[in-house]
């Protein structure tokens, strides 16, 4: 057992307490799964009596902050050190703070820097990653830094696990407050615990969702509603000695895109060649952070179709990766000279859930924010992370947007809709699909985590809602000046324009960029002026039948073959406007002609000679003449792009 401090229940002494508080038998299952990580015993048979540190929990609290992610234990941290006291509780059965760092092993953070050089989530995230080995980091270690953040904290109380937990909503005069959580224990008994705030720190927004506050689920927003991204099973190499890391390290060497630290290896891009055992499961390449302990553990394995709101899909989701890991582990050893003597040393207890609900709040994060590096008066974080977005599907390899140079999070977008009592961090926060792909990561949500709790103590010595703070410019200045005070650094700033916001074709692009329907990569390139082909432009129209409906009957199937190779031949035609009028009349469901597709599409409202006149060389288009074409096609079928204002 672990030294626990009189009036705090943390980890496995909320167990001992309330077990013996109502009956029953505590069992050391979760220390001997996690506490192996963390170097600690397991512990034995637990008498039946009342420890002292069950005289430590209040029955209300200043704030209580669901689930322990990172996330979570920042807002908690946060909230202490603004003196407030603070219940940290999760849901899931968990021994352990930190989540998916240290539960579902992701030890890689995807980290927002300015210029790839200077951190831009300076506070609680800092401290953390200061106490870890690096951009990767053992597990073991990242689990102790969170430990000793909250150890540090006499006003924070920490329950976990608990079976189930539920907020408590008040209605008065047509408005839903939340004043309290309802958790449920491991033995059966309910605590009904009263709190001034709570911030919801869970992976899928679950404390929001059962408040009633409205969300979209997955790609919902952009038309693709059963569509989101894949999850991913880490697992561990066992015998990863130095010998073998440096084989790592030399195989990556002088490879494009590809590298390595002492810590960190990523490449192996071939790994998406690998075929499969199990059809719901695919490999991309390998992220790789290192152990302290001669292993490794590995981000790579996908697996689709896994509805992270059901247990029973995440258990079938775990048993179709842990049925292909043998295969994987072969292929590596067998293809792979420096990983031929490596073995498997099993898998995290969670999955890597990318996707689930995102919440619609006072402002949602849209992909144009980014696109145009926009600061926000209300900023409480700051991103810059390329936009991920993972596939949906195993035909998919995924893509990235573009990255961003820094863009603001507003705390807007931390503050739901309908919903008073609440704030919500991390990547169930209020985002649109598109963007979610580069605020989801850790760093971003530790630093609306830090502003939620302090943000708590702002509201309560105004006596406004939250709804109210997020309407303040005075309320809000006031929370980021404590913030500065208390570490962080939410300056307002100024991105010049970028290149590709300067082409004339540029209001074409964010149009179908909104839609996901074509990518930058990491270097930002929209081939404004590189010849179109045909099979591009039919793929506009086709990928967006999901967004416009019935609008869009018809895919242009001439120029989307099922043959691969006729399709490559295809892809080396250029574009002439005439073709593209007839893909766009099929797509819309006009029966024409020959020749009659582009006076057809004038005489229906869906294309404006201002768009036709100032395409320049009508023969062979450019992407980024079809890019405005798209986009006048999409305004008359009622496309309204993302609410975007220079703040």
């Amino acid at each position: 057992m672990r030294n626990i401090r009189k009036g705090t229940l943390l980890v496995i002494s909320a167990m001992i307490a309330i077990t013996a508080l109502f009956g029953g038998t505590v069992l050391a299952a979760g220390w001997s799964q996690y506490g192996e990580w963390l170097g600690i015993e397991p512990a034995g048979p637990v008498p039946l009596q009342m420890p002292e540190e069950m005289a430590g929990l209040r029955t209300e609290y200043d704030v209580i902050v669901a689930g322990t992610d990172p996330e979570g234990v920042a807002a908690a941290v946060s909230a202490a050190r603004n003196g407030l006291t603070v219940l940290l509780v999760d849901g899931r059965n968990r021994t352990t703070l930190g989540g998916l760092m240290t539960i579902g092993w992701l030890n890689t953070i995807d980290m927002n820097r300015l210029n790839n050089k200077d951190i831009l989530n300076e506070g609680i995230f800092t401290e953390w990653y200061r106490m870890v080995e690096g951009d990767s980091f053992d597990v073991r270690t990242a689990a102790a830094a969170f430990d000793k953040l909250v150890q540090a904290e006499p006003n924070i109380d920490v329950l976990m696990p608990v079976e189930t937990m539920e907020p408590i909503v008040e209605t008065a005069g047509g408005a839903k407050t939340v004043t309290g959580m309802q958790l449920k224990t491991k033995s059966g008994a309910e605590l009904t615990i009263r709190s001034k705030a709570v911030i919801d720190a869970t992976q899928d927004g679950d404390v929001y969702a059962a408040a009633g506050v409205p969300y979209t689920f997955g790609r919902e927003d952009i038309g693709q509603k059963d569509a989101k991204m894949a999850v991913t099973l880490v697992f561990r190499l066992n015998d990863v000695t130095p010998e073998v890391w440096r084989g790592i390290q030399q195989s990556l060497r002088g490879k494009p895109g590809y590298g390595s630290n002492e810590m960190s290896a990523w490449g192996y891009s071939d790994m998406y060649g690998y075929k499969p055992t199990q059809t719901q499961v695919k490999m991309r390449g390998l992220n790789i952070g290192r152990q302290n302990d001669n292993t490794a553990l590995i981000n790579a394995l996908l697996v689709f179709d896994v509805d992270p709101l059901n247990p029973a899909s995440i258990e079938a989701g775990i048993k179709a990766a842990e049925a292909e890991l043998p295969h994987v582990i072969s292929h590596l050893r067998n293809t792979y000279p420096e990983f031929s003597t490596i073995t498997y040393g099993g898998h995290a207890a969670e999955l890597y859930v990318r996707e689930s609900r995102h919440m619609i709040g006072e402002y949602r994060l849209n992909i144009i924010d980014l696109l145009e590096n926009k600061d926000k008066w209300d900023r409480i974080a700051f991103g810059s992370y390329p936009v991920d977005l993972q596939p949906t599907k195993p035909t998919d390899n995924g893509q990235v947007l573009f990255k961003p140079v820094k863009y603001a999070v507003p705390f807007r977008s931390i503050v739901p809709k309908e919903v008073d009592g609440l704030l919500a961090v991390g990547r169930a926060a209020s985002f649109d699909t598109l963007p979610h792909g580069s605020a989801r990561t850790i760093p971003v949500g530790m630093a609306a985590g830090q502003a939620a709790g302090a943000a708590v103590k702002v509201a309560l010595e105004r006596d406004l809602t939250f709804r109210e703070m997020s309407q303040s410019r005075e309320a809000v200045a006031e929370l980021q000046k404590r913030l500065n005070e208390q570490g962080m650094k939410l300056e307002p700033y100024t991105i010049q324009l970028q290149e590709y916001q300067k082409h004339p074709t540029y209001s074409g692009l964010k149009t179908v960029l909104s839609l996901g329907l074509i990518w930058g990569k990491y270097d930002n390139n929209f081939h404004y002026d590189e010849p179109a082909n045909p099979v591009e432009f039919a793929l506009m129209f086709a990928n967006a039948r999901g967004y416009f409906g019935d609008e869009l009957p018809t895919p242009q199937t001439a120029y989307l073959p099922q043959d691969l190779a006729l399709e490559a031949e295809l892809r080396k035609e250029t574009l002439s406007l005439e073709e593209a009028a007839h893909i766009a009349a099929v797509a819309l469901g006009l029966e024409v002609q020959p020749g009659e597709a582009l006076p057809a599409l004038k005489a229906t409202g869906h294309l404006r000679d201002v768009i036709i006149d100032g395409i320049k060389n009508k023969d062979v288009l450019t992407f980024g003449d079809t890019y405005m074409l798209f986009r006048d096609v999409a305004l008359a079928l009622g496309y309204r792009a993302p609410v975007s204002t220079v703040e």
